[in-house]
């Protein structure tokens, strides 16, 4: 592992976009503000289908979805602007990005001088495969970055642990998780499970939730959540391994100065060692009948 980490996640509160224009306005001035505090930034799973409503006329999920399809190319134009004009790292959230037939849910990272990758989401959501016909994307990867490797769980793929295990042994020590809920029942099952996914490998993990009403746009009709910062529960870390976390249902920051040799020193001598005593293959579960 490497050097500390300015690290900042941020709950989107969705504007109304008149113009292509008015969503590059508004992500500039999010990172904006964010590149004075970090170097890296999380922004939401499906933070750009704010842009949707600058190109439809009623709200409806499929034209929403096909409208943000066919300018993906520009939206990922005005992303990667960004990040290379505030010279800072930037997750924008994930990108909806047309395949022949299919669509994939894209989480592209930024680098200051252009360059991105992407890691595809890997398991919809029924509103995904079964209104938008979302399919899985490639395996979970990691990006390799001057902090070291860092591996991203979009929304729903959170909450299965060996997606993020795969990139743990990969020798992730963050894990990014752009999420977008609508429902409080949504939202608290990622944030147990982003919890659950720092404590088991003893990482960092970072959450960032679109939150707000939006009844021109079907798609982020409504949003809930506040941005967060977890890690392990054991020495040297909170209690409650919540490191930074923003207002509920506001438009706010998560910040913190994530150190990769803490978690070398927890998972080498913390209280319990889950990283290390993970199995490594667990067989079917034995029965013990008394019938």
């Amino acid at each position: 592992m490497s050097q500390t980490l300015r690290l900042g996640a941020y709950a989107w509160s969705v504007e109304r976009a008149r113009t292509l224009q008015d969503y590059a306005a508004h992500l500039d001035r999010v990172v904006a503000e964010g590149a004075r505090q970090a170097d890296l930034l999380l922004l939401p799973e499906y933070a750009c289908m704010e842009a949707a409503s600058a190109m439809t006329d009623q709200p409806d999920p499929t034209a929403e979805l096909r409208a943000v399809c066919r300018h993906s190319d520009a939206l990922l134009d005005i992303m990667a602007a960004a990040a290379k004009r505030h010279r800072v790292w930037l997750m924008p959230g994930t990108l909806p990005r047309p395949e022949p037939g299919f669509v994939r849910n894209r989480a592209p990272l930024i680098a200051p001088d252009g360059r991105v990758a992407f890691q595809d989401k890997h398991v919809m959501t029924r509103f995904e495969t079964e209104a938008w016909g979302v399919r899985a994307g490639d395996p979970p990867g990691v990006f390799e970055t001057p902090w070291g490797l860092i591996g991203t769980a979009i929304c729903y793929d959170s909450e299965f642990p060996m997606l993020t295990r795969a990139q743990i042994e990969a020798g992730a020590w963050l894990i990014l998780v752009p999420t977008c809920t609508d429902t409080m029942h949504g939202f608290n099952r990622v944030r147990v499970s982003a919890q659950a996914r720092a404590l088991e490998n003893q990482c960092f993990v970072a959450l960032a939730p679109m939150v707000g009403d939006a009844p021109w746009l079907q798609t982020l009709d409504a949003n809930c959540g506040r941005a967060a910062i977890y890690g392990p529960m054991d020495r040297g870390f909170p209690p409650d391994g919540i490191i930074a976390q923003g207002a509920m249902n506001t438009a706010s920051w998560a910040f913190a100065t994530l150190d990769p040799a803490a978690l070398d020193a927890v998972r080498r001598d913390g209280a319990v060692r889950n990283c290390r005593d993970w199995p490594v293959h667990v067989p079917p579960a034995a029965i013990h009948s008394f019938v």
